[in-house]
C-alpha cells in the first residue's frame, strides 16, 4: 500500500475517470478475536491454465494497464530496481543480470515468496527465468517490458511443485497469477504508481470480518470469492462478494490510525481510508439509554445517509458506526430512515438481526503495523471489527470511487450467472 500526503482530488478523479473509460476493472491494527486457536488454512494448488484472480491480466482487478515498454535509455528506467536476493536463483541466460531487473513491487513481492517456497519445500530455493525484457522477446503488452511480470520455477524443476507454487504466489501478494505453462509459472503486479494501489484503504493482517458462515475471519484468511457483511447502497446489511483485493502484501509495514472507542473496541485504517462517522451535536442525534445503563447516541431519523471521512480526519469526540449483532437484541437500535434500520440475515446461526450504534473515539493512534489487505466487495462496504466502513480511499466522494469499479462489479455478475447455469446443468 502506497501512502502519500494529503492526496490530490482533483487528479485523482480525473485518473479514476480515466480508467472507467479504458479499463474493466476489480481500503489496517489488530481487531478483537475470538481467543480460540485458528489452525492454518489448507492453501489449494492452482491448476494447469488457471490465472488468480479471474480476470484478464491487464484489467483493473488484476495487473492494469500497461505504462508502456521501459528502455534502457528512458527515465523510467530508473525506476526499476535490482533484486539481489541470495534465496532466489536467475536463470540469466542474457548473461546481463537482465533477470534481476524489476519493478519495486515486483522485488517485494517476489522476496516474498521466496521465504514462502524455503518454507514450503527446505533445500528449494524459487527460481526466476524472466523478468525485465529489452529483447522484444513476449507479446506486444506484456508487463515483461516494464519489470512488472516474472517467469518462475522451483530451483529443482520439479514440475510437481509448480501448482502449489503458483498458489504461494498468490499467497505472497501478487496481483496476478498464471500457470501458464507446464514449464513455468507467470506471476504480475501493478504498476507502482497505479491509481488502484493508492486507491484501496488497507487494513492489517490482525482485522476480523463476518463471514456469511456466521465465523470471523482475519484479513489474512479473507479469500476471493468470500461472502463478509456489508451494508448495501440501500442501507441493509447484507453479505457481499469480495471480488478483488486491491492490495495484498504480508511483509509491506503501512501506517495506520487505529481508532479506540468508549466501548473499548478498536479499529485500524490506513490514513486515507474512508470510515462512516457522525457528530451527534451537529447532526442532532437522538439519545437512548442502552442495556449498560449508558446513554448512546443514534443517527437522527431524518438523516438518510452518514458521513463518511478518512482515518487521519477523525477527531476524539466524533461517533463511528458500530454494527452490533450475534443475538444481543437487547443493543440493538430500530435504524431510521434507509439506511438505518435493523437487518435480519439469514442461513445464519447466532447472527439473525443486525444493528448500529454510534461508538464515541476515545483516542486516536498513529503507529506503523507490517500486513497490508485490501478487499474490494461489491457493495464497496465491509465491516470491519464491528465497524463500517468502504473499502475505498483518498477519494471523498465514495460514489465516484464507487462507480470506477462498476465494470468489475458487471463482469462478477454475469460470471455468477453463468455458473450458477452450468451448475444447474449438472442436475
Amino acid at each position: 500500500m502506497r501512502i502519500t500526503d494529503g492526496g490530490r482530488p482533483i487528479v485523482t478523479s480525473l485518473l479514476l475517470l480515466l480508467l472507467l473509460l479504458y479499463a474493466p476493472g476489480e481500503g489496517c491494527g489488530p481487531g478483537r478475536g475470538s481467543g480460540r486457536r485458528r489452525r492454518p488454512r489448507k492453501l489449494t494448488p492452482l491448476v494447469f491454465k488457471q490465472h488468480v484472480p479471474n480476470v484478464s491480466e491487464n484489467t483493473l482487478g488484476a495487473s492494469g494497464l500497461t505504462d508502456g515498454r521501459i528502455k534502457r535509455g528512458d527515465a523510467r528506467f530508473k525506476s526499476l530496481v535490482r533484486n539481489n536476493n541470495p534465496d532466489i536463483l536467475f536463470k540469466d541466460e542474457e548473461g546481463n543480470g537482465v533477470d534481476r531487473i524489476m519493478s519495486q513491487r515486483c522485488k517485494d513481492k517476489l522476496n516474498t515468496l521466496a521465504i514462502s517456497v524455503l518454507n514450503q519445500w527446505p533445500g528449494v530455493k524459487l527460481r526466476v527465468t524472466e523478468a525485465w525484457d529489452e529483447d522484444g522477446m513476449h507479446a506486444e503488452n506484456s508487463l515483461h517490458y516494464e519489470g512488472r511480470a516474472v517467469d518462475i520455477t522451483t530451483s529443482d524443476r520439479d514440475r510437481s511443485k509448480y501448482g502449489m507454487l503458483a498458489r504461494l504466489a498468490v499467497e505472497a501478494g501478487f496481483d496476478w497469477v498464471y500457470y501458464e505453462t507446464r514449464g513455468h509459472i507467470h506471476c504480475s503486479v501493478k504498476s507502482d504508481s497505479s491509481v488502484a494501489i493508492n486507491f484501496g484503504g488497507c487494513f492489517p493482517p490482525a482485522s476480523h470480518v463476518v463471514t456469511a458462515t456466521g465465523q470471523t475471519k482475519t484479513m489474512a484468511e479473507l479469500e476471493i470469492g468470500d461472502k463478509v457483511l456489508s451494508v448495501s447502497g440501500e442501507g441493509k446489511f447484507e453479505f457481499s462478494d469480495v471480488m478483488a483485493f486491491l492490495d495484498r502484501g504480508p511483509e509491506q509495514i503501512a501506517m495506520y490510525y487505529t481508532l479506540t472507542t468508549e466501548s473499548g473496541r478498536s479499529v485500524s485504517l490506513t490514513p486515507k481510508h474512508l470510515i462512516y462517522y457522525a457528530d451527534p451535536d451537529k447532526d442532532n442525534s437522538t439519545l437512548v439509554i442502552d442495556q449498560l445503563g449508558r446513554r448512546t447516541p443514534f443517527l437522527n431519523i431524518t438523516q438518510e445517509l452518514p458521513r463518511v471521512t478518512f482515518a487521519e480526519d477523525v477527531v476524539v469526540g466524533q461517533y463511528i458506526l458500530l454494527a452490533r449483532g450475534d443475538g444481543l437484541t437487547a443493543d440493538l437500535q430500530q435504524l431510521p430512515h434507509r439506511l438505518y434500520h435493523s437487518t435480519h440475515v439469514s442461513d445464519v446461526e447466532g447472527l439473525t438481526s443486525v444493528g448500529v450504534v454510534l461508538d464515541r473515539v476515545v483516542s486516536i493512534e498513529k503507529r506503523p503495523i507490517q500486513g497490508v489487505y485490501a478487499p474490494l466487495t461489491t457493495h464497496g462496504t465491509i465491516v470491519v471489527d464491528g465497524y463500517i466502513t468502504s473499502c475505498y480511499a483518498f477519494l471523498q466522494d465514495v460514489h465516484l470511487a464507487h462507480a470506477v469499479f462498476a465494470p468489475m462489479r458487471a463482469y462478477h455478475v454475469i460470471r455468477q450467472y453463468y455458473v450458477r447455469l452450468s451448475i444447474e446443468a449438472l442436475f
